[in-house]
């Protein structure tokens, strides 16, 4: 199952709604969830002149369409000097364009060009905060203490050309075009190989899409490209900085992965995002932005020969780039010995063990996949042994994550009790044990893969959830993967299992995170409805009711809640404890901001 990460704000572009995409992203689209043998998803597809291709799923049944467009690029096309530009350009897509989101596109075009000017004086002041960094002279080339006379004079100079662009602007119009046509759930997000863009509109109002998203792209705006920042470092604080084990997490990311770029945040790192420029963004944007790097999709009700029309009418205006799209090169390194990190924080005692894997449509992919099922779930064996019979574990999981250039197979289980991480460590191991020298049980086995057929057949009859399937398995490298896994899925024997536990678990090629709650820290219990949640997942649930709490929009709050009602029935069995949650603070919220806007306003209606 691929990992990937909400990086938004509280306020459109960043929505609520966008950053609960990525829970549902998650579960919902997830590799290795695949229809029953010989049911395919019809799929149409075509390509215009300048390379974009197009997947198109009709379902004359339903009055809407959901669309998309998948870019092929993530934080793996990035290098050093520029991590998290993937991320970065996923909010600059929601500025608009030239003439959508301002109201004086020629002073709007000005301003931007002062800024790049001021900007490059600061890139050099930085050039010389960094010098004095290597030489002792400063603790920190970025701290407000630091900031030379130049430097607070440019920076002044930069706030007062802000606020004059923010005077001519048209806050969230790209969002507030379509709203007012019907649609809903603009949304986006980025993993380390692809950035994907989702909506849904009423299915007379396609055109408007079309012209839309054709318009953000071939005349991108950039507009607030330096104050976004600000909003990227607030992302990193709530995702990273604030979640007990997010710090960790990332540094455990950077010591798993010696050499391939998966090893940086999808977010980047903040040295980074400090001194990339302009230049450098419309460079990238050029390169992995054009139209022979990106796939449209629809699902929904339209007619084939309108869309192609459409399409070359729209889209066929965008020229494709000169230059191939380079490809990630960079291998991952054989890990020759066992790494080891262990972590002090405000969290409940907990471990994690990584094993370098494969990538994504790898034969032995399939085989790991049935191999994480075998492991989880109520009836699953980690559930069974750790959970229910020994009593040393709250929860525990394992996962099989086939990214584009790479994978891995993770094991995880938060303690219980008197248990400690290195208890739980030595447990899992026993069951990695288990597969290796016992036969797996046909019933057993069967039983695992009736489970994933069943639940992912239900998925696909969700447009919402097969969009984002197609978005995926695309961005990845093969939409096909969606109709032609399961044949093999299905054919994985318990011979392939015990192979690839044999090949895959050696304590050379694993990596293990220990975390410890740090001295004095409470000892805090979940909410009794997340409890069952896996910790991951569970984590990513409390960091979206920190920011429900943090949000003071109401017209967001309310359309998170339709959003979660629309995609209920969408939503797997795993995620759905945390919905009554999500809710109850969405309400609780919605009332707090509605009473202090009474007790302003005398109760004024």
């Amino acid at each position: 199952m691929m990992k990937s990460r909400c990086m938004r704000r509280s306020k459109f572009p960043g929505s609520l709604a966008k950053c609960f995409l990525p829970l549902f992203l998650v579960l919902v689209a997830a590799p290795g969830l695949a229809e029953e043998p010989k049911a395919e998803v019809p799929v149409e597809t075509f390509e215009l002149a300048n390379g974009m291709r197009f997947l198109a799923v009709s379902r004359p049944e339903i009055a809407s369409v959901y669309a998309g467009w998948v870019a092929h690029v993530g934080s793996a096309n990035e290098r050093p000097g520029i991590t998290g530009i993937s991320h970065f350009f996923e909010h600059m897509m929601f500025k608009g364009s030239k003439v959508i989101g301002t109201t004086d596109a020629v002073r709007d075009r000005e301003i931007i060009e002062e800024l790049e000017g001021v900007q490059d004086r600061l890139r050099a002041a930085y050039r010389r905060q960094r010098e004095r960094y290597r030489l002792g002279e400063i603790d920190d080339p970025f701290s407000d203490a630091n900031r030379t006379e130049e430097m607070l004079k440019l920076e002044e100079r930069f706030r007062e050309l802000v606020e004059e662009q923010r005077a001519i602007m048209v806050k969230d119009e790209f969002d507030k075009i379509f709203t007012k046509n019907g649609a809903s759930g603009l949304n986006a997000f980025t993993t380390h190989d692809l950035t994907g863009y989702v909506i849904s509109l009423p299915a007379n109002k396609l055109e408007l899409w079309f012209w839309m998203e054709s318009d953000r792209l071939s005349e991108p705006a950039f507009r607030e490209f330096y104050t976004e920042r600000d909003v990227v470092y607030e992302e990193r604080r709530l995702r990273t900085e604030s979640t007990p084990t997010g710090e960790f997490d990332e540094l455990f990311d950077s010591m798993f992965w010696q050499s391939h770029p998966y090893g940086w945040p999808v977010v980047g790192w903040p040295s980074d995002l400090e001194v990339i420029t302009r230049a450098q963004a419309e460079e990238y944007f050029a390169t992995f932005y054009a139209p022979n790097n990106l796939t449209g999709i629809l699902v929904g009700n339209f007619d084939l020969g309108e869309v192609k029309g459409l399409a070359e009418r729209y889209f066929g205006r965008l020229a494709p780039s000169p230059k191939p799209v380079p490809d990630v090169v960079t291998l991952e390194m054989p890990q020759k010995a066992e790494k080891r990190m262990v972590g002090r924080c405000d969290c409940q005692p907990q471990v994690e063990i990584r094993y370098h894997t494969v990538p994504f449509r790898h034969p032995d992919s399939y085989a790991l996949e049935v191999l994480a099922g075998l492991l989880n779930g109520r009836s699953g064996r980690l559930n069974k042994t750790l959970v229910l019979e020994q009593e040393v574990a709250s929860t525990a999981f394992a996962q099989q994550d086939s990214r584009k250039y790479a994978g891995l197979f993770s094991l995880a289980a938060e303690t219980r009790g008197e248990a400690t991480p290195e208890v739980l460590e030595e447990e899992l191991y026993a069951q990695l044990r288990r597969l290796q020298e016992e036969p797996i049980p046909e019933i057993e086995l069967q039983k695992v893969k009736n489970g994933i057929a069943a639940d992912a057949f239900r998925r696909l009859q969700s447009p919402f959830g097969l969009l984002f399937q197609l978005i995926l398995y695309d961005g990845m490298g093969d939409w096909e993967y969606l109709n032609n896994w399961s044949e093999k899925t299905l054919a994985v024997t318990a011979q392939d299992i015990q192979r690839v536990a044999k090949t895959y678990f050696k304590p050379e090629n694993r990596a293990v995170a220990q975390y410890f709650r740090k001295p004095g820290a409470p000892a805090e219990a979940p909410a009794p409805e997340l409890a069952a949640l896996t910790p991951p997942m569970r984590q990513a649930v409390e960091a979206q009711i920190r920011q429900i709490r943090s949000t003071d929009d109401i017209e967001k709050l309310q359309g998170l809640l339709q959003q979660l009602e629309t995609h209920r029935a969408s939503t797997p069995p795993e995620l759905l404890p945390a919905l009554p949650v999500l809710e109850r603070e969405l309400l609780q919220r919605i009332e707090a901001i509605k009473g202090s806007g009474d007790k302003a306003t005398g109760g004024a209606a």
